[in-house]
């Protein structure tokens, strides 16, 4: 498969590839372009130039062609799941969803993309500005940098090459070089619904290739989804530019059960958000803090549960967990497991790595000090278990990790429940239900370092422009 540059299906321009393999079986699916420092500088020269044509394209026109689009999602839909299922590792199900999810995200950006309107401070509104009048506009950025991981590359590529063409600009998608396969589809289809050339651009650039695309001065934004590492480092190149940044990155989000929480709910609730696309969530519940007198039976109940989870090839119609993205992921998180346990956990269920499989694993007997509990987050379906005593308490231990992207809590009393929320240091705290929450409508982002700025309907669009005040003077003199 080649990738896309101004409009064309195009090779690298050393003609160099390598190699999309499926984690689940270890066979070749495709081979893609090995993209460069060349190539992302053309993709960024026809962007710039595709982009100022693209501005002034009225936005119903642009919405038309996004409509276009969906349609021929909806016509490719099997087809594109089955890619995703194959270069990811998810269960056919779950690409399935995440499939049907282009047409929901992308239908919310378009709907807020004709109500983002302009604002007017009237003449008097200010002492001394009795005759002026300022129209305060938001205008295009630019050209996007759009960085996708491999967990969630559709609903990434929702989040963010959806508002970004609405305003006006042109992204170019960046996607993760263990699953590009998908993102590569859907940008053609762009192509196909009538997106001029070089709007939007996919390029398949490994690695380090990718800062290219941070450092070029033609760039005006970067929206990264991604690790800290990663997303620290590109802060630290697009400040060379003063090039503005939307960072979403990683966490170790608090799911925690008080003395009166809901057992056979919070284990409902945990298979959702921590088994779901194998665990690899960002913001999957993945330090589990129940009350001492709950912790046992919290166990207890979740290996009898996800036992009944189908785990397996995720090819299968019946298929509930799969593997994960590569062999090199799971050995980390086999190796994160091993060092929980030296540091006093105990496994009772699971822990054990096959290829790029790894068994769903409970670990219980966690101490609050231990690695997993602060900041070490398992990008894996791994349920440790730490036992606390007091709210305060697990309020602490939640509070004490670097990361704050997103937590819950379990209680019968919403007052309490509520307190316990609006004390946790993260950008959202989900209230009997697991923090594994994101709906295209709400302000997606961390605190602390899990990112900076937001995604979602409420907000990008803020991100995806820049503030322009058009004053008249002298015009109600």
């Amino acid at each position: 498969m080649q990738m896309i540059i101004n409009g064309k299906q195009v090779d690298s321009v050393s003609k160099e590839t390598f190699e999309v393999t499926a984690p689940a079986t270890g066979k070749v699916i495709d081979t893609v372009p090995r993209a460069n420092e060349a190539d992302v500088k053309l993709a960024v020269e026809a962007a710039r130039a595709a982009q100022k044509k693209w501005a002034k394209v009225p936005v119903w026109q642009r919405v038309e062609i996004l409509r276009a689009f969906l349609d021929l999602v909806d016509k490719d839909k099997e087809s594109l799941a089955r890619t995703l299922s194959a270069e990811n590792g998810k269960p056919i199900s779950e690409a399935r969803a995440e499939i049907g999810n282009i047409r929901i995200g992308f239908t919310a950006f378009m709907g807020r993309a004709k109500h983002f309107y302009e604002h007017l401070i009237p003449a008097g509104s200010e002492a001394g500005q009795e005759h002026n009048v300022q129209l305060v506009t938001r205008e295009p950025v630019g050209v996007v940098a759009c960085i996708i991981p491999f967990n969630f590359p559709c609903d990434l590529f929702d989040q963010k090459v959806a508002p970004a063409l609405l305003m006006g600009n042109a992204p170019i998608v960046l996607p993760s070089s263990d699953n590009p396969l998908t993102l590569i589809r859907l940008t053609d289809l762009l192509g196909k619904a009538g997106l001029p050339a070089g709007v939007c651009q996919c390029l398949t650039a490994p690695g380090a290739v990718k800062q290219a695309a941070v450092t070029d001065p033609g760039v005006a934004l970067v929206t990264l989804t991604g690790s800290t590492e990663v997303g620290v480092a590109t802060q630290k190149l697009a400040a060379n530019d003063l090039t503005k940044t939307a960072l979403e990155l990683g966490g170790n989000d608090a799911f925690i059960v008080l003395e009166d929480g809901d057992v056979d709910l919070a284990v409902e609730e945990m298979i959702w958000g921590r088994m779901y696309n194998t665990g690899q969530v960002c913001c999957a519940s993945k330090r589990f803090l129940v009350h001492k007198s709950l912790a046992a039976e919290f166990a207890k109940k979740a290996v009898e549960r996800i036992k009944k989870q189908k785990f397996g090839d995720p090819a299968l119609e019946d298929t509930q967990i799969g593997c994960l993205i590569s062999e090199k992921a799971a050995k980390i998180v086999e190796t994160q497991v091993r060092k929980t346990v030296d540091q006093g956990g105990k496994i009772i269920l699971g822990g054990k790595r096959n290829g790029a499989y790894y068994e769903p694993t409970v670990i219980t007997d966690v101490p609050k000090t231990a690695d997993v509990a602060i900041d070490m987050e398992i990008f894996g379906p791994v349920v440790p278990v730490v036992a606390f005593d007091t709210d305060e308490e697990a309020v602490q231990i939640a509070n004490q990790s670097v990361f704050g992207l997103s937590s819950c809590v379990f209680s019968r009393d919403y007052k309490r429940a509520w307190k316990v929320a609006a004390q946790m240091e993260a950008g959202a705290a989900v209230i009997n239900g697991a923090s594994f929450y994101r709906a295209f409508e709400m302000p997606f982002g961390g605190w602390k370092l899990s990112g900076l700025g937001t995604e979602g309907v409420m907000t990008t669009f803020e991100e995806m422009t820049r503030i322009k005040t058009i004053v008249l003077k002298n015009l109600t003199s």
